[in-house]
């Protein structure tokens, strides 16, 4: 590929290669990922892959850390426009279905560097808003696991084709039916 021709310019690599990676995984799998194929999708050499991120668990924390603050970004703006733990549930469920390859690789700790730091940070921000405090409490944490477990199951089970036919084909509404039969406790709002 000419260098005129390639995707990125002055400095965007490394976003090429995220997106890339993000492409891949959509038509494969994480754990089959490689950086050859990324690198060839974002039309550089694999060595360019590994100068930004190291290995496939670099480039799959990246995967990770954005698929995190995506998902932050995307809870935050639904609490904030209906001030409804439900809606945030909808919004976990939402995300998983837009963002597929990012919710697969960022609860496989198994695939990345687990301890990175920016992916500690970003993983704490979605926790915060998951659980309803940066510190909470043995009743917010449990209340918070109860209802993310409920919507992470749905959202799993929806992206595996796992839910009954007789639920429909919407997600969304699958999720306030399901999280809607849940004690009003269950939930703590960011």
């Amino acid at each position: 590929m000419a260098p005129s021709s390639r995707p990125y310019h002055h400095g965007g690599l490394k976003a090429a290669l995220l997106k890339a990676a993000v492409e891949t995984i959509s038509a494969s799998s994480p754990a089959s990922m490689s950086l050859r194929e990324v690198a060839r999708r974002a039309g550089v050499t694999h060595a360019a892959a590994i100068y930004h991120y190291g290995d496939k668990a670099g480039l799959l924390t990246a995967v990770a850390v954005d698929g995190f603050r995506l998902l932050t970004a995307q809870i935050t703006s639904a609490y904030q426009a209906y001030e409804d733990f439900l809606e945030v549930g909808v919004a976990y469920v939402r995300f998983a279905v837009e963002h597929r390859a990012h919710f697969e690789v960022m609860y496989r700790p198994d695939l990345y560097h687990a301890g990175d730091p920016e992916l500690l940070e970003a993983k704490a921000a979605a926790a915060q808003l998951l659980y309803g405090s940066e510190h909470p409490d043995p009743g917010q944490l449990l209340a918070g696991v109860a209802a993310w477990s409920v919507v992470h199951g749905l959202a799993t089970l929806w992206l595996n084709g796992n839910l009954p036919e007789q639920l429909g084909k919407d997600p969304e509404a699958i999720t306030r039916l399901v999280a809607s039969r849940l004690p009003p406790s269950t939930g703590a709002a960011p």
